[in-house]
């Protein structure tokens, strides 16, 4: 049996060979193409457990010591919902365009795979929130989420009057047409496009980003995890929803309280030789340093 220390570092014993799944989204043929080149690669370091190129299946009871995710940073997010309370290291191969979070080529894998498996690789850990509905006292639906927890207008884009709790105080009433509750792995999302800042992924905290507030003195605030967060919406709109990780999760009524909270389980990235967190954020964001002009000017 794994020891605890073993557990969170990604470690396996060594009188057995890793368990792997092997994960995508969609079944998009490029995603099949690849998972079918790089099988046999893989199963030179562990045997596959579970094969879901779908994103359908229930991952929550797959005994695996790692997750080889195959696609973008949507994918990941995916196997991390489907993963559930029973998180497993993931070790993320883009197929996708940006790649936040997956950014490994599929050539690096072989290498990071097998110093995975060595002990060699550490397992970075990063927050997880748990978002819930509750109606009166009864909380009437959860959900896990990674990256971020929106509340949104609706179809007849009027303005949305939501208040924000920290720790049951009122912090204010936010005119606006949605509020963001992201994490760091989240900042670089939807909370990023609608004027949060970026936190680094593995920081212990959650920004608050207001979408197209009614007022400008309103804006991103940064608090620790430890906090619980509630967004009431006195009055949804027609259409208005709470979206967990880019999905709808409900359909808020009038007085429901939306809570945000620390998640007890953590994901688990493999952090690979070469890729720093800097590194990522200039090569996605396009941070050259200067300006760039044509014509030689």
């Amino acid at each position: 049996m794994m020891s605890k220390e073993q557990e969170n570092s990604g470690c396996r014993p060594s009188n057995r060979r890793m368990r792997a799944m092997l994960l995508g989204v969609g079944g998009r043929p490029e995603i099949v193409q690849e998972a079918e080149r790089l099988r046999p690669v893989i199963e030179r370091h562990a045997d596959i457990v579970e094969m879901d190129l779908l994103g359908d299946s229930d991952l929550s009871g797959v005994e695996a010591d790692v997750a080889i995710v195959l696609g973008g940073d949507g994918s990941i997010l995916r196997a991390a919902h489907k993963m559930g309370y029973r998180q497993v290291p993931v070790i993320a191969v883009n197929l996708g365009r940006l790649g936040f979070l997956a950014d490994l080529s599929p050539s690096e894998l072989p290498g990071v795979l097998g110093d995975f498996c060595l002990g060699k690789l550490q397992v970075i850990e990063h927050l997880m929130f748990e978002c819930s509905i509750l109606r009166g006292n009864k909380v009437v639906s959860k959900q896990l989420g990674l990256n971020e927890v929106a509340v949104q207008t609706g179809s007849s884009f009027a303005i949305l009057d939501v208040d924000l709790y920290v720790d049951t105080k009122l912090v204010t009433t936010y005119s606006c047409d949605g509020l963001i509750v992201s994490t760091p792995v989240g900042s670089t999302a939807h909370s990023l496009s609608a004027g949060g800042p970026i936190l680094r992924k593995d920081m212990h905290a959650f920004v608050v980003s207001p979408i197209s507030p009614h007022t400008l003195t309103h804006r991103p605030v940064v608090d620790s995890a430890d906090c619980v967060y509630e967004l009431t919406i006195q009055k949804p709109n027609k259409g208005t929803a709470v979206v967990v990780d880019g999905r709808v999760f409900c359909e808020p009524r009038p007085h429901d309280r939306v809570r945000v909270c620390r998640a007890d389980v953590r994901f688990g990235l493999v952090s690979a030789p070469g890729h720093d967190y800097y590194r990522t954020l200039r090569e996605k964001l396009g941070w050259s340093g200067r300006l760039q002009f044509g014509n030689g000017s």
